[in-house]
């Protein structure tokens, strides 16, 4: 019987043992299927072949494993199971990275053959796959997302190279392949890929409703009052420990042609502050998109509003009707509680089910919901 103890299988094992981990049966699945491509890996090695046998097109004696594609939603523990799988694999020349990191990276190799015209005027996507392929023939991609054209636009060449060169590729998503770059500019050009993707990787959806990072936050208070240092630290502190960092990057979305900024965010969390979605022309449509991408909204300064902020009291109630459709977790910090947000001004009638639905979105039962 062959052992498992330096295996994802082992690991994951080891941690169920230990209570560190709860039974999931997508997770086990999961760590099931990078076992078999463990074992696989034993046996396979990158393909090195001179240009002449590329052109021809040899196949190899021996077809290479299938690379994995997870997708599901934020905290299922995709991430973890893919950390697995890497520390343990039998392999030397592999690389785990963030995949806005590797297509940066990438972009970087591209323009640096592109300029320097090496390889006797080869095109710079494949000797930058050829290169990539030379130095690690195992990656491993968190968080698979495209949102760029330009990444949009040579993915399908660098990709087919990388494959048909033997690199293996382990992924992590919230988004199945079909899904990726939805609205992009030119996404007809980007199709390709999406068959290569669903073509060559097993695409395997880690299901449940249970969202790990956020469960901790079941029965925690969400709704902090008064604004001030011992709020604002509450805030910094819940999203560190939803995302494991401190502070995040910024980010944007497009919109029918313009971009709504996000000053901060990571695994699925946003941060704000109220002036930026509630002091902007902003509307239920930008609220959506957001609501879209991210499963958390952290959002700062909410202020007590009076007859002069009835426009911003009208963007906020819009927005929480949005999160509260859409089942995304609301962290907050305000001037007053729900009930004394809008005491007087326009639309104070209409309020009274903002500050209801705030209440309710505080609940334990509201906070295990899964991000609709």
């Amino acid at each position: 019987m062959t052992s498992t103890e330096n295996t994802p299988l082992g690991e994951y094992r080891a941690l169920r043992k230990a209570g560190q981990l709860r039974p999931d049966s997508g997770q086990e699945l999961a760590i099931e299927k990078l076992q078999v491509l463990h074992h696989r890996l034993v046996h396979h090695g990158p393909r090195r072949v001179g240009r002449w046998q590329e052109l021809l097109r040899l196949k190899r004696r021996e077809e290479p494993p299938r690379g994995i594609y997870f997708y599901g939603d934020v905290g299922r523990g995709k991430s973890m199971v893919m950390d697995m799988f890497f520390n343990t694999a039998p392999v030397m020349a592999k690389r785990r990275i963030h995949f806005h990191q590797f297509m940066m990276d990438s972009h970087e190799r591209i323009n640096r053959f592109r300029r320097a015209n090496l390889r006797g005027g080869e095109d710079p996507v494949i000797a930058a796959a050829n290169e990539i392929a030379e130095q690690s023939w195992l990656l491993c991609f968190d968080e698979f997302e495209v949102r760029d054209v330009a990444d949009a636009m040579i993915l399908s060449r660098l990709f087919t190279n990388l494959i048909e060169r033997g690199v293996i590729v382990v992924a992590t998503s919230n988004r199945p392949p079909d899904d990726l770059y939805q609205g992009g500019l030119n996404r007809q050009l980007f199709e390709p890929f999406i068959g290569l993707l669903n073509a060559e990787l097993d695409v395997y959806q880690l299901g449940g409703r249970l969202d790990y990072r956020l469960e901790q936050f079941v029965g925690k208070q969400v709704y902090h009052t008064p604004l001030g240092a011992v709020a604002a630290q509450q805030l910094d502190q819940a999203f560190a420990e939803l995302t494991g960092q401190a502070d995040g990057e910024p980010d944007e979305i497009e919109l029918m042609g313009r971009k709504i900024l996000v000053p901060a965010q990571a695994k699925g969390v946003a941060r704000f502050a109220f002036n930026d979605l509630c002091a902007q022309p902003l509307a239920a449509p930008d609220y959506l998109a957001i609501a879209n991408r991210f499963h958390t909204l952290v959002m700062n300064e909410i202020p007590r509003m009076g007859p002069a902020q009835r426009n911003e009291a009208r963007r906020f109630a819009t927005l929480i009707d949005v999160l509260y459709d859409n089942k995304i977790k609301f962290i907050c910090a305000a001037d007053a509680g729900p009930d004394e947000l809008y005491p007087q001004g326009d639309g104070t009638f209409e309020f009274a089910r903002t500050a209801s639905r705030l209440m309710e979105m505080q609940s334990a039962d509201y906070v295990a919901l899964p991000h609709a």
